[in-house]
């Protein structure tokens, strides 16, 4: 039957195969089929004739070979970046493209690419079409146009103004005989020029961008009407030109089309006219200058038309820029609004009037600061038209006179205080300043004293008069605010407001004092802690904690609006590869960007959280169905498949990820993330690149490998593994002289889980170099306080992997818990296996050379149960032989045991120490001291202790 069926697929296949062929052979174009190195897989008879090779010679040809040779370098790239990221596209409309035929001619052509796949191989079917006949069409088209253009030079060399036409670039395309004229150059030297050629220099720049902007927006304008415009004639003079400017369109392309007239004569007329305004206004002038003050003549727009030398010196504005100016900027900005008011009202009923006598006026000098004037005002006409002439007095000498007379001990007091402290009145201008907030603020005292405290606010306290309540309300509250410096810099301070009641206590008050002081490094200190406590520092993403929160509040939304919620882990494939290959700034620059696409992935109302190592994890809320969010991660799977550029290398990342939901998963945020990194391990089981959702049976605790991978690896993250220490004992003297470190796991469900069942889970899981490097680092940190106590040196013996060994992060490590523990290198033993040193691969005679070389010891744990030699070992740089415990234990039922006494001796002879372990009793220890043995441990001293029983185990054993 199985035969039956494979027949009827095989037929099947072949009558889809050739129904796709007959389907190609009917299409009325050239139809190509590469596959992904560029050769021609299948061809129609229409390529047969549009390329003039026969079938066979076609399909032996590279797609490269039907173009002609200056196109085959590019093609090649094109070819490979569209197999890289297929998707439907044309080539050659629009633009010149051509085939190469077999007798050497070109034939124009344009091409539409499809990809194909086909029983999972990649293909590329192009359908080629032959536009000879369009392009000749084309040609005739354009022949009509050209006839067009003919009438339309006729038209403009007829016109009785210069006429110049220019393209989107600025080129002159047509001009007539009127602009040689102007402009003084012959017909074939204007059409070499740019448009802005025919200008002067200073007016170059600006036409460029107004040029660009007609193009944008082209509608009929004219330029130079009412101002001062010139074109640049051959001969390097100017003339005074107005130019009209018409868009015109021709074949698709704009243009523009200049009518521009001489305007020579008409200047010149209305330069006598203005000639003679000019004495009438000189005459003025000599009037209003010999004015001993302030003299500015206003128009009824507020514009400043007339100016004395002594205006200048009052605001320190030169001549020319105060007659650019309006009245008002010559106010300060809380005065202009109710100012043009003033002016309105003044000149709809003029009469002779002072302003500012017996109250606070002020004018706005250039340099920012204000100055107190008192104003007298005058209308005038002037040919029919309203002015107001303004006769100012500067009174600071008036001002400075009273301010002298306030109470210098009250300012030096101010002074002494390092808090900022400004007196306002009770519109909250600035009455006083103190020496604390001019430091604080930039200011000088004048330059603060007469402005608004809102001058130094980033966020406007009030409006106008809305000043009095505003500080009413905040006197007895200290609060946060943030001040703006001169130099536009912020401070953040902490203000209090207190009123300034005069001499009748219950009047309202008189103003205010602000008093503030810098609190910027405590925000910053407040900031950088809640950062530190919620973020990964390295990613800079939020941590496990706040993802819980996150997470907690997430379940408790969806209870109350119906929703889901959906935890993904996400965990790196082979991160510890790079980290081994290229070092580990290589992998935490890849977490970082793992990190930027996590976040770019997820919506905002999501979060992404870094759970330590190689994971990750996404919290997705109001969901309405989170299972349709499946092809979402699906999709980014493909995406963070796709290379990332880390260190100058390219790399393929896969990732694993993990799903669980709630409802109807379990309500607690902790479980929840349990069933989701569950799901995750799930997924690294099933071939790794791949994505699952928690299903129930996941549960099952025949999946007990699984499990455990979840546990240990959350265990390493979180801290829930230990150290524990076996005494290791000369034989001679019967004292301890070393330790071993053993990695112990309590786990609160499974309790106590042996070193025989999750080690080699760290092995296959690829956690065994971040458990053992962790081991490392923990024994030395713990032997180098154990001695300390103890008061004598004490080894530490280490077990070392060959995953370890291999990892080029491995001698750094070795360094970095020596540095980090303060231990000596001396102290430290590492066993190592067998099977590692036969192992040419690893380059371990290169690896034991520097470790050796930082001074630590090197021993061969188990030995005997492998195929190593002693004679292979004396051409290695080993210090120890460790003989393992199932020699040992055959003193139990034998009183000799020759493989004990050979090691031993071949030992001694190679200047090598020995060690036995697995001693359980004192025939053991009998037999090995007789054998000449140096060390031993086992059960028969002490069991593994936890670090803090090492110092009584010790001394129990040991003889000081």
């Amino acid at each position: 039957m199985s035969h039956e069926r494979d027949d009827r697929r095989s037929s099947s296949e072949t009558e889809h195969e050739r129904r796709f062929r007959l389907v190609i052979e009917a299409a009325p174009n050239a139809m190509v089929m590469v596959d992904h190195s560029g050769s021609v897989v299948l061809v129609n008879s229409q390529a047969e004739s549009l390329f003039g090779y026969d079938r066979d010679a076609l399909l032996a040809m590279k797609v490269e070979d039907l173009l002609p040779e200056r196109y085959r370098d590019v093609h090649h790239g094109y070819r490979g970046a569209f197999f890289a990221d297929p998707a439907r596209r044309d080539m050659g409309a629009g633009r010149e493209l051509y085939g190469l035929r077999s007798d050497g001619t070109e034939v124009p052509i344009e091409i539409g690419l499809n990809p194909i796949r086909i029983d999972g191989d990649d293909f590329v079917l192009a359908s080629i079409i032959d536009v000879t006949a369009r392009l000749e069409a084309l040609a005739i088209e354009k022949e009509a146009l050209r006839e067009h253009e003919r009438r339309l030079r006729l038209v403009i060399e007829a016109a009785p103004n210069a006429m110049v036409m220019v393209d989107h670039s600025g080129t002159v395309v047509l001009v007539n005989s009127q602009a040689e004229n102007l402009f003084g150059y012959d017909r074939d030297a204007l059409l070499a020029m740019k448009v802005e050629d025919l200008l002067p220099q200073r007016i170059r720049g600006g036409h460029v961008g107004y040029r660009d902007a007609f193009f944008a927006a082209p509608a009929r304008r004219d330029m130079g009407v009412g101002r001062e415009l010139y074109g640049l004639r051959s001969d390097g003079t100017e003339v005074p030109i107005e130019i009209g400017l018409n868009p015109i369109n021709i074949d698709g392309e704009d243009f523009v089309l200049a009518s521009i007239i001489d305007v020579s004569a008409r200047l010149e007329a209305l330069a006598v006219e203005q000639e003679a305004m000019r004495e009438h206004e000189r005459r003025l002038t000599l009037v209003i200058e010999a004015a001993p003050n302030a003299m500015v003549m206003v128009d009824r727009t507020g514009s400043v038309v007339l100016v004395n030398s002594q205006a200048e010196n009052l605001f320190g504005h030169d001549r020319d820029t105060l007659l650019a100016m309006k009245v008002e900027d010559l106010l300060p900005e809380r005065i202009r609004g109710g100012h043009v008011g003033n002016r309105d009202a003044f000149f709809a009923d003029p009469a002779r009037r002072d302003m500012g006598v017996g109250r606070d006026l002020f004018g706005l000098r250039s340099d920012g600061t204000e100055v107190p004037i008192e104003i007298g005002l005058n209308p005038i006409k002037i040919d029919g038209e309203p002015y107001v002439l303004a006769s100012i007095i500067d009174i600071r000498g008036r001002v400075d006179a009273q301010a002298a007379e306030q109470d210098e001990l009250r300012r030096s007091m101010l002074d002494s205080i390092p808090f900022s402290i400004l007196a306002t009145d009770s519109t909250g201008r600035i009455v006083s300043a103190n020496a604390a907030a001019e430091r604080m603020l930039g200011y000088t005292g004048a330059e603060l004293i007469g402005a608004s405290l809102g001058k130094i606010d980033t966020e406007p306290r009030a409006d106008g008069a809305d000043w009095d309540s505003v500080l009413s309300a905040a006197v007895g509250a200290e609060r946060e605010l943030t001040y703006r410096r001169k130099d536009g810099t912020v401070v953040p301070v902490s203000e209090a407001i207190t009123p300034l009641h005069g001499n009748e206590p219950d009047a309202a008050p008189a103003g205010y004092l602000a008093v503030a002081y810098d609190i910027s490094e405590r925000l910053q200190a407040q900031a950088e802690v809640q950062f530190l406590e919620n973020h990964d520092p390295l990613t800079k993403i939020p941590t496990r904690s706040r993802l819980m929160r996150h997470l907690g509040d997430a379940i408790e939304a969806a209870e109350q609006d119906g929703t889901e919620v959906a935890v993904l882990v996400v965990d790196l494939d082979h991160l510890k590869r790079i980290n081994d290959s290229l070092g580990h700034h290589a992998g935490d620059e890849l977490l970082v960007r793992i990190a930027d696409r996590l976040n770019t992935w997820i919506r905002s109302t999501d979060m992404v959280a870094r759970l330590g190592g190689d994971e990750f994890a996404i919290v997705m809320s109001s969901l309405q169905n989170a299972d349709a969010i499946t092809p979402r991660v699906e999709a980014l799977l493909e995406d963070l498949l796709t290379t990332v550029a880390v260190g100058g290398h390219e790399l393929a990342v896969t990732v694993s990820i993990g799903g669980a939901i709630y409802p109807p998963g379990d309500q607690d945020p902790g479980e929840l993330l349990k069933r989701a990194d569950l799901a995750m391990e799930h997924a690294k089981a099933a071939g790794r690149n791949n994505f699952q959702w928690f299903r129930d049976d996941m549960l099952d605790p025949a999946d007990d490998g699984l499990t455990l991978v979840s546990a240990l690896r959350q265990a390493l993250r979180d801290g829930g593994l230990s150290v524990a220490y076996q005494s290791q004992v000369d034989l001679r003297s019967g004292r301890v002289v070393g330790i071993e470190a053993l990695a112990r796991w309590h786990h609160p469900d499974l309790g106590e889980v042996s070193p025989g069942r999750f080690i080699p889970v760290a092995e296959d899981g690829g956690m065994i170099v971040q458990l053992g490097g962790w081991v490392l680092r923990k024994a030395c940190r713990d032997v180098a306080q154990i001695q300390k106590v103890l008061g004598r040196p004490l080894r530490v013996a280490v077990n070392v992997s060959p995953h370890q060994f291999r990892s080029a992060g491995w001698l750094g490590e070795i360094v970095g818990a020596l540095n980090d523990s303060g231990l000596d290198p001396a102290q430290l033993e590492l066993e190592i296996t067998e099977s590692l040193l036969m192992d040419d691969r690893l380059g371990a005679m290169d690896m034991l050379h520097a470790i050796r070389s930082l001074g630590v010891t090197i021993a061969v744990d188990d030995f005997g149960t492998g195929y190593s030699s002693l004679a292979y070992l004396s051409r290695l740089p080993i210090d120890k032989i460790k003989i393992d415990r199932s020699f040992v234990q055959e003193l139990d039922t034998d009183d000799h045991a020759p493989v004990i006494d050979a090691i031993i001796m071949m030992a001694h002879a190679l200047g090598m120490t020995v060690i036995a372990e697995g001693v359980e009793t004192a025939k053991h220890e009998g037999y090995l001291r007789q054998r000449g043995c140096d060390e031993v441990q086992g059960f028969f001293y002490s069991r593994g202790v936890p670090p803090e029983d090492v110092v009584r185990t010790v001394q129990t054993i040991g003889v000081f």
